[in-house]
């Protein structure tokens, strides 16, 4: 048992807000105090643009538990504010802020993170859509002891759970969002002994997860048809997969739902290989897809059936569709 911890958090959004709620519902039956949050500072949001707290300060307030919104934390002033607080240990839950080597020493127990992969298959920003894009079979959280590198910590724990075929990042988000909380609690409980038997990471064994951009939202029909449709799934709720009209090539074609087809590709990537009322088939590097949902431009999505009785002369069989390069 580790108990009588004082504890820093720090972290901005809601699957931040999530590891803080459990730790709050613990911390009387653990005998923690989380002395102070850590978050970004407000930024404007909505159609007014108004000053938005993150999720974390505002459950941080319904707690009264002191709240710290620094630009960074490499000023001296910020590191003797944090040193203030005496804390045993600083959990980071994506907190958007790099820290510091000095930051990461201020803590007794240093630093921990919740980080979306099982360490070291996916390091960064996006490791979360990165694995459904490239077909994992399974995901999970790891709590990590930071250092200065990019996710390369020692591993504390982990938690694992299998991604599903017709996983989302959405979906799979979610389901990290229950595993972390859990995983943190589990850890703190007896931080001493899990330090004590942290592991290293294979360096051999590390992806770059890089965040994602809208650049990626074009198909690249050059692609297999089993990457496009892993990238759909990967890439919602954003930034989504679209294509352009060949006939209006300024209006882009989002496409929300699609399924690899069971034959050869006989055309070249990107050509329109057939219609029907189950969707639109689309020739791809290697197969085809078939889309089954998509929406005009400043319209709602709609199946392809309704899609194809508004719109199908502009995508007649044999014309070549757009097909981005994404650098590839």
């Amino acid at each position: 048992m580790t108990p009588n911890m004082r504890i820093i958090f720090a972290g901005t959004p809601e699957f931040a807000e999530q590891h803080l709620a459990e730790l709050i519902a613990h911390s009387e039956q653990q005998g923690w105090d989380t002395v102070a949050v850590y978050t970004q500072p407000d930024r404007p949001a909505g159609r007014g643009k108004k000053l938005q707290p993150s999720a974390v300060k505002t459950l941080a307030l319904e707690h009264n538990i002191p709240v710290e919104q620094p630009e960074s934390l490499r000023t001296a002033k910020a590191q003797q504010q944090l040193s203030n607080y005496q804390a045993d240990v600083m959990v980071v839950v994506a907190y958007g802020l790099i820290l510091p080597q000095a930051v990461l020493d201020i803590p007794r127990f240093g630093c921990l993170n919740v980080h979306g992969s099982l360490l070291p298959r996916w390091r960064g920003a996006a490791p979360i859509q990165r694995a459904i894009e490239a077909g994992d079979e399974r995901s999970g959280v790891t709590i990590m002891q930071m250092n200065q590198g990019l996710d390369t910590g020692d591993i504390l724990y982990t938690e694992s759970c299998p991604i599903e075929p017709q996983e989302t990042s959405a979906s799979l988000y979610a389901k990290l969002a229950k595993l972390g909380p859990k995983a943190l609690v589990t850890v703190l409980a007896d931080l001493e002994s899990y330090r004590a038997t942290a592991k290293p990471q294979d360096d051999q064994q590390a992806n770059y997860a890089h965040k994602l951009s809208k650049a990626e939202a074009e198909i690249d029909w050059h692609q297999p048809a089993a990457k496009i449709e892993r990238q759909l799934r990967a890439f919602t709720p954003w930034p989504g997969l679209w294509f352009s009209c060949p006939t209006q090539p300024d209006k882009p074609v989002k496409v929300h739902k699609l399924r690899v087809v069971d034959q050869p590709a006989t055309a070249k990537p990107g050509t329109v290989v057939g219609q029907s009322k189950s969707g639109l088939a689309v020739a791809t590097a290697e197969g085809c897809v078939n889309i089954e949902e998509l929406q005009w431009p400043g319209k709602a999505k709609q199946p392809a059936e309704v899609f194809l009785n508004g719109y199908g002369s502009h995508f007649p069989a044999g014309l070549p569709l757009s097909s981005g390069n994404h650098g590839n």
